[in-house]
């Protein structure tokens, strides 16, 4: 189970930095300092697939890169399956598989090698670790590429072999960081049903898209984070309800909307 109340985090602007016209407008900037996440709280249950929604620029990256332990927030909590992440980061990493925007593959190093290597950091036995990768070549469609390099390999290819390294240890939990942008219909599909075999494991999974069709495939729970908040978080029933058609894209477009109606009334 994966439990976050009240994260924030804040970046600080450099001395002498003048923020245009939006950016005055804009409610997380202050005058040293730009808000990114200003409380977020949401939980996810053992099994369950949550989907993380919000506008480009609306704290979704910065939210999981806190729940990854890559970030550490300003204030609130995160804990995992007990683990107090804050407190114990380096005991919560071991629980966690993540994925972020940015592959960040080691380009000299083939995708067997790029996994190899993070399987080794993680402690795991040759054995094991030789055992595990084949499973994820399997799941992940990687048998056909697994001795080329970094460097040489297509969008696709790339993003598959950051899945499998971010899960190679088969972590308790895991995140994701629009796992599927820029795929081909092909390979988007590959990774959808990964995530369906982790659902299927009872791990729990947090995901960002843009992509509502995943949402309804996939998930069993909605958080939309707008202006650094989180605007709503509950079962994808509840977040259906939010229009009158159920429909995904007017329930999003909804609670958008009623958000940012409340923060201008707030600061009026």
């Amino acid at each position: 189970m994966i439990e976050i109340k009240n994260l924030a985090k804040s970046f600080a602007i450099g001395k002498g930095s003048k923020l245009s016209e939006s950016e005055k407008k804009d409610v997380r900037f202050s005058k040293t300092a730009f808000h990114s996440v200003r409380d977020v709280s949401f939980h996810c249950e053992q099994g369950e697939v949550l989907g993380l929604l919000g506008p480009n620029g609306a704290g979704k990256t910065t939210t999981l890169r806190m729940l990854s332990t890559a970030l550490k927030p300003d204030a609130g909590s995160v804990f995992i399956n007990g683990v107090d992440v804050l407190k114990q980061p380096l005991k919560a990493r071991q629980q966690i598989g993540f994925l972020s925007s940015d592959t960040g593959l080691y380009g000299k190093l083939t995708a067997e090698e790029n996994i190899a290597y993070f399987g080794h950091l993680h402690g795991m036995k040759s054995a094991l670790l030789k055992q595990r990768i084949d499973e994820l070549f399997t799941l992940l469609n990687m048998h056909d590429f697994a001795n080329r390099r970094a460097d040489n390999m297509s969008t696709g290819m790339k993003q598959k072999t950051a899945i499998a390294r971010a899960v190679v240890h088969s972590p308790k939990v895991v995140i994701l960081d629009e796992p599927t942008t820029g795929l081909d219909i092909m390979t988007t599909q590959t990774v959808l049903d990964f995530i369906h075999s982790l659902k299927a494991l009872k791990t729990p999974v947090i995901f960002s898209t843009h992509h509502l069709d995943e949402v309804a495939t996939l998930c069993d729970r909605v958080v939309v984070i707008d202006q650094g908040v989180s605007t709503f978080a509950g079962s994808i029933d509840e977040f259906r309800a939010c229009s009158e058609q159920g429909d995904l894209r007017q329930s999003f477009l909804s609670v958008i909307n009623q958000a940012q109606l409340a923060e201008t009334q707030g600061a009026a």
